[in-house]
């Protein structure tokens, strides 16, 4: 994504950009309190959270950032785009910038980001997953799908196809109706120019070649961090029961539903998931 093309993105003057290898990474930084930090899901970027900056920063710290090769973030290496890299490369940031985490949200892929990050800090901070994706695909698919990705990502001319293909508005309705969310043209719009970003497809594909779940997935149960999981119950993307099952196997974790919201419930109603998050760290970080 070229940043001087983008002036008008959300909280642009809260943006700037961090070297931490491998990566240059666009980081949003606003607020005052316990550190929070924001991880969004695969394909999306900081935008995601416009919906519930202006609420959190009356509580907290926060801090946003884009996956590699994804938003603005510039990839450093497409060999590190998988969970446990990922993960490894933004505690590194956080080290280096002197973060200290206090909580960390995420949203599908970045909640499980999320729960990887929190496992290697001691202590665990707390973990909020918006529609987390903590599901593998189940059968023939399970093998199938990250092959397919594996491809996708290492054929050069499948981004540009991709890009072209979905950069009209039409198709783009399309790819958010898959999530069981209705947005606001104007949010449309910011996923219309990530999604028309051929360096931005090139990262998302490389998270999805490198994506594995499983060895986060088997410790999970000696997980010590508090974590509260928000869904939608119109997800179309992630099944709401995904979250419920993974909760009833973790030491300290509670599923909040609400009704009538999609994949992107954060940005459906960030005023409803923006208050969860609150009432919920405040009993954790008091």
């Amino acid at each position: 994504m070229d940043w001087a093309r983008n002036a008008d993105w959300p909280k642009a003057s809260h943006s700037r950009f961090v070297l931490s290898k491998p990566h240059k990474w666009h980081v949003q930084e606003l607020g005052h309190g316990p550190t929070v930090l924001l991880l969004h899901g695969a394909g999306g970027a900081t935008q995601t959270w416009r919906h519930m900056y202006d609420q959190l920063i009356g509580h907290y710290r926060i801090i946003a950032i884009d996956l590699p090769g994804q938003g603005f973030t510039k990839m450093g290496t497409p060999k590190r785009c998988g969970l446990e890299a990922m993960s490894e490369d933004i505690a590194r940031l956080c080290n280096q910038e002197g973060w200290h985490v206090d909580a960390v949200v995420g949203h599908s892929a970045g909640g499980a980001i999320a729960l990887q990050l929190a496992s290697s800090l001691s202590p665990s901070p707390p973990v909020i997953g918006i529609n987390p994706a903590l599901g593998n695909f189940k059968g023939l698919a399970g093998v199938a799908f990250p092959l397919i990705a594996k491809v996708l990502a290492s054929t050069p001319w499948v981004a540009q196809l991709f890009t072209a293909s979905t950069s009209r508005p039409h198709s783009v309705d399309r790819l958010l109706a898959g999530t069981g969310s209705i947005l606001t043209p104007e949010d449309q719009v910011f996923y219309r120019r990530l999604i028309s970003d051929k360096a931005h497809v090139e990262g998302t594909l490389a998270m999805m070649a490198q994506w594995r779940l499983d060895p986060l997935l088997a410790a999970l149960p000696e997980m010590s961090a508090p974590t509260l999981f928000i869904t939608g119950s119109g997800d179309k993307a992630v099944p709401p029961t995904t979250s419920t099952k993974t909760a009833a196997i973790m030491p300290d974790a509670k599923v909040i539903e609400i009704a009538g919201l999609g994949h992107l419930a954060h940005e459906e109603d960030g005023q409803a998931v923006a208050s969860h998050i609150i009432s919920f760290l405040n009993s954790r970080l008091n």
